[in-house]
């Protein structure tokens, strides 16, 4: 028994020992990243700026007569049309003012046909020296004081009638209408000019944004130059991203430069309009625009995600001759939409890594996997360069 025993533990420990002694076949530690492949390319000329929405028209809805509020005739916040009615003043007032005014027409008009009618009497017998001149004279005169009296009343009654008018308060423009200003029963004031609400045309639409003198005269030297190409005449489109990142999905163009620098700012103002059929963008609300001001030749430019800034410039990490990921240190140009165009620090066909980077230290292995040969985002191959025969 104890010679089975002794075996089975000499066999036991051999099989233990030959399991320990075989080693695990070695496993990659290449980290697999994602590269771009540098090159020259033309880019998109983006400028970021931030911007407000505004109305293109705003009408501010007045009282034109004094009474009292009777009924608000509209929905706050609704679209309204041109001649819409939208609050009802107390008339009665105006139409007793009115059936006045008429009465004292109707009173003046009879004064004048008698003055008329004596004039017309006079004037024969003047002829035959039947009455003396000084009567005709003073009968010519009470007639045309009595044609004065009913053209002044007639002028009054037009005014009465305009008054009377103006108690039906009407939209001066189509647009959509905000919070009424004031309730049933307020008084408003025709000599103050009550504010009672506010009209805004939102489609199309407009956002007004500022740009650095010092940035727009850049922006014409490099046209003037050459260096970008944007013609004079050509409409620069402008994007739109709200405050949750998303894209407002219809663009706008530039419509207004002004040419005069602010002088507390140092920035020129710029308005594009944006079609807003559905109401998506709403007035003084706070979006990023995307200013595509045409475009930039034969550049280098990478993604914004794979660059490091730092006070000195920035870096980047490629993969060296070795596979093992390497820290390059660039010079920064500008930052366009998603791309940062680089000065110096790398050159044609350096592998830019754009994954990963979290996880790299320098001098780790490195695994390209799906590694693009070209720019990718907005940015456009440039073309190659005819050879010469």
């Amino acid at each position: 028994m104890k010679l089975f025993r002794t075996f089975f533990l000499l066999t036991l420990g051999a099989f233990v020992a030959a399991c320990s002694s075989s080693e695990a076949p070695p496993q990659d530690q290449s980290i697999p990243v994602r590269t771009v492949t540098v090159g020259k390319t033309n880019l998109d000329n983006v400028i970021e700026r931030p911007g407000r929405v505004e109305p293109v028209r705003v009408a501010e809805v007045r009282a034109r007569v004094t009474g009292i509020v009777q009924d608000r005739m509209y929905e706050e916040g609704t679209d309204v049309g041109k001649g819409q009615a939208l609050f009802r003043i107390d008339p009665s007032e105006l139409r007793a003012n009115y059936a006045q005014a008429q009465a004292s027409l109707e009173r003046a008009r009879a004064t004048a046909a008698n003055a008329n009618a004596v004039l017309k009497r006079y004037r024969p017998l003047l002829e035959e020296n039947a009455i003396s001149g000084q009567e005709f004279d003073a009968a010519q005169a009470a007639a045309r004081e009595a044609n004065a009296n009913v053209a002044q009343i007639e002028a009054q009654l037009r005014a009465s009638s305009l008054q009377l008018g103006y108690t039906t308060v009407r939209a001066p423009i189509s647009g959509r209408a905000g919070r009424a200003a004031v309730t049933e029963g307020a008084l408003v004031s025709q000599p103050e000019g009550t504010l009672m609400t506010r009209i805004e045309q939102i489609s199309p639409i407009y956002v007004s944004f500022a740009q650095s003198a010092t940035d727009v005269l850049k922006l014409r030297r490099a046209i003037a130059n050459g260096e970008l190409d944007l013609s004079p005449g050509d409409a620069v489109e402008v994007r739109l991203l709200f405050a949750d990142g998303t894209e407002y999905d219809l663009p706008g163009v530039i419509e207004f430069l002004d040419f005069s620098v602010d002088e507390s700012t140092g920035t020129v103002q710029l308005r594009a309009e944006f079609p807003n059929p559905d109401g998506l963008l709403l007035s003084g609300e706070f979006v990023n625009a995307r200013i595509y001001a045409g475009k930039v030749s034969n550049v280098v430019a990478i993604p914004q995600r794979a660059v490091t800034v730092t006070e000195g410039g920035g870096s980047v990490m490629v993969v060296d001759k070795e596979g093992k990921a390497a820290v390059r240190p660039i010079k920064l140009g500008q930052l366009m939409g998603d791309d940062w165009v680089v000065e110096s620090g790398l050159n044609p066909g350096d592998q830019v890594i754009v994954s990963n980077l979290q996880k790299l230290q320098p001098g780790m292995p490195v695994k390209v996997a799906n590694a693009a040969t070209g720019r990718s985002g907005s940015a456009t191959p440039a073309k190659p360069e005819a050879k010469a025969n």
